[in-house]
């Protein structure tokens, strides 16, 4: 079996935190279970909360059928898990995983990670991926950022995390507010090394096998 075969059968742990931008990581989570992919997800108290004031969702928090039915996500590819629950595989190093995204990522839980805090299951699964040298992504989504912030990230990307700003881009000349949303979602399957067809490539023509369909 090769390194890529087995990476695939590997789960993707999502963390989803208090920062604006519930909208990526529901959309993440979409694509995800459309590639068929075994995901772990980890919810803060607050990110419930911005799911509540963002996507208009009714959710009070641990409401995973709700929750599953808002972002059409009925699969059993899906796991959850309260941010108390240690016992959970993903606290440990010895559960394998393929990497961890956290999406959108707040000043707070950057810090925590920076720092190696490990007060909840989502601080500890990300702190067990950079000990394990496995793929930690982080979406950070907050401006301006002042210094505190900046070091951060530093620190963080020198302890082996990705830092990817939910910054869209838009060369592809998006023309709505959700192929902005899929510009950021498809550099965090890029960086998972998962394919995609979310957003067009810089310098490509619009025919090459997986390029997004405008029509």
């Amino acid at each position: 079996m090769t390194r890529e075969q087995v990476e695939k059968d590997l789960p993707v742990v999502v963390g989803m935190t208090g920062a604006s931008g519930a909208v990526y990581a529901v959309r993440l989570l979409q694509e995800l279970v459309r590639l068929n992919q075994r995901v772990h997800l980890l919810i803060s108290g607050a990110a419930w909360e911005v799911l509540r004031l963002e996507m208009g969702w009714p959710v009070k928090a641990g409401d995973w059928p709700l929750f599953r039915e808002k972002a059409g996500i009925a699969s059993d590819r899906v796991s959850v898990h309260d941010l108390g629950d240690f016992s959970a595989p993903v606290a440990s190093g010895s559960y394998l995983t393929r990497a961890m995204v956290i999406v959108p990522c707040s000043m707070g839980t950057l810090a925590a990670v920076a720092s190696g805090a490990s007060d909840n299951l989502l601080e500890r699964a990300a702190d067990t991926h950079l000990k394990e040298g496995r793929p930690l992504i982080l979406v950070p989504r907050e401006t301006p950022l002042h210094l505190i912030h900046l070091e951060n990230m530093v620190r963080a990307a020198r302890a082996g995390a990705r830092i990817v700003p939910a910054m869209p881009g838009f060369y592809h000349r998006p023309e709505t507010l959700m192929d902005l949303v899929d510009f950021v979602v498809g550099k965090i399957l890029d960086q998972l090394r998962l394919p995609h067809g979310l957003f067009r490539r810089w310098g490509s023509t619009g025919e090459e096998v997986g390029e997004v369909d405008r029509t």
